[in-house]
């Protein structure tokens, strides 16, 4: 691991007083813009109600299954809606293909087979169960977290499934409790509070009884069925879920904006593209893409920071992580990653650090949180807003 870790450029060092903590550091110089590293999930899937609302992607990588404009149609509720250059559009919707036992749709015949030996076998025969237990998990959860999604059950379901065909079983948990290490069983209960909201406790439980019902006849996961257990796996989804966006038209956008065309052209298919995102906002606001959640091993061992030197993105369009540099890091420096979306992190120290606390348990002490300790607890914009969400809420 140690030598497949130097080869990326990386390696994991323990951290803090007591040296539990991993993180990741730089052992080579790496550019800005560069890519820090690049890896798959140990599990992936597509958000609940991303889903519902007919985001297609592959079952396993969350490849778009939609074409481009079958995407700009959708969103935007023009039927009628043509798009140029349609060889800027990379779905390729002849290798597409389904599990003959329940349909699961996937972007190629490699996806199939990779799913099938990964986590599919188990799902496909529970699809097909007349009671439908899986439906049944996944509709109960949507009544519990709505857009803007997070994470879904889902991806403790698939989390399970993997475990039930792992070969080796040990180490399946030894790479799931990296990612537990350092959450404390009150942490965990606070996490799923937020999550869950006021009656996490009872919504837990009937979560933890339809999931068990996925998985009857499969007794080698019954220790994350029991209380403890479930808590301590659902925490693990909430915390250490990493939400990965894919985009048809997107990649369509980028495409055309690489071409070399003349002024006249270029003017008016960036005419059109303003246009079709015009239109995308008044029908379907700010969900454009195709959202899922995945634990990703390496991207997890990054600290937050305020002033983050690399961040997580995307670009295969599907489940594949790039951490990318966003200044060149040197060797021996820690990679860091923003918790907080690029709006968050615009706001003052004070505002960081609650939303740190709220959602990841975190103090930051990072360089620039240092530099404005001295600033007032909150700005006058910041208390306004306060006040009023607090008297709205009353």
């Amino acid at each position: 691991m140690s030598a497949v870790l130097h080869s990326l450029g990386v390696e994991v060092r323990p951290v803090g007083p007591s040296k539990v903590r991993e993180r990741l550091f730089a052992v080579r110089p790496v550019a800005e813009g560069e890519a820090v590293l690049t890896e798959l999930p140990v599990a992936a899937c597509q958000l609940a109600w991303n889903r519902a609302c007919k985001y297609a992607t592959c079952d396993l990588c969350m490849r778009p299954l939609e074409s481009a404009e079958a995407n700009a149609r959708r969103l935007a509720a023009k039927p009628q809606l043509r798009l140029p250059q349609p060889g800027c559009c990379t779905t390729r919707a002849q290798e597409h293909v389904t599990c003959p036992g329940c349909q699961a749709a996937y972007c190629s015949e490699v996806c199939r087979s990779k799913a099938w030996q990964q986590y599919h076998q188990v799902l496909c025969a529970v699809r097909n169960e007349p009671s439908q237990p899986l439906h049944n998990l996944l509709e109960a959860w949507k009544t519990m977290h709505y857009p803007p999604e997070t994470t879904t059950v889902e991806l403790a379901v698939r989390i399970m499934a993997a475990f039930v065909q792992a070969e080796d079983k040990s180490k399946a948990v030894a790479e799931l409790e990296r990612f537990a290490s350092g959450c404390t069983a009150e942490e965990q209960c606070t996490i799923l509070s937020r999550l869950l909201g006021d009656k996490w406790v009872e919504r837990l439980r009937t979560l933890r009884d339809l999931t068990a019902a996925v998985f009857r006849g499969h007794p080698c996961v019954t220790s994350w069925l029991t209380d403890e257990g479930f808590c301590s796996l659902m925490a693990l989804v909430a915390r250490c879920g990493q939400v990965i966006g894919t985009s048809a038209l997107s990649v369509w956008v980028k495409n055309c904006n690489d071409l070399e065309l003349p002024d006249a052209e270029r003017g008016s298919l960036d005419a059109l593209i303003d246009q079709v995102y015009e239109d995308i906002e008044k029908e379907s606001g700010a969900f454009l893409n195709s959202e899922g959640v995945g634990l990703f091993p390496l991207q997890n061992l990054c600290s937050h920071s305020c002033i983050p030197n690399s961040e997580s993105s995307f670009p295969h369009n599907n489940y594949v992580l790039s951490l990318v540099a966003l200044r060149d890091i040197q060797p021996g420096e820690e990679i860091t990653v923003s918790y907080l979306d690029d709006c968050s992190l615009n706001r003052s120290r004070h505002s960081r650090a609650k939303l740190l606390r709220e959602n990841y348990l975190l103090t930051c002490c990072c360089k620039r949180c240092q530099e404005e300790a001295g600033q007032p607890d909150v700005t006058s914009d910041e208390e306004m807003d306060d006040g009023s969400d607090e008297e709205n809420a009353s």
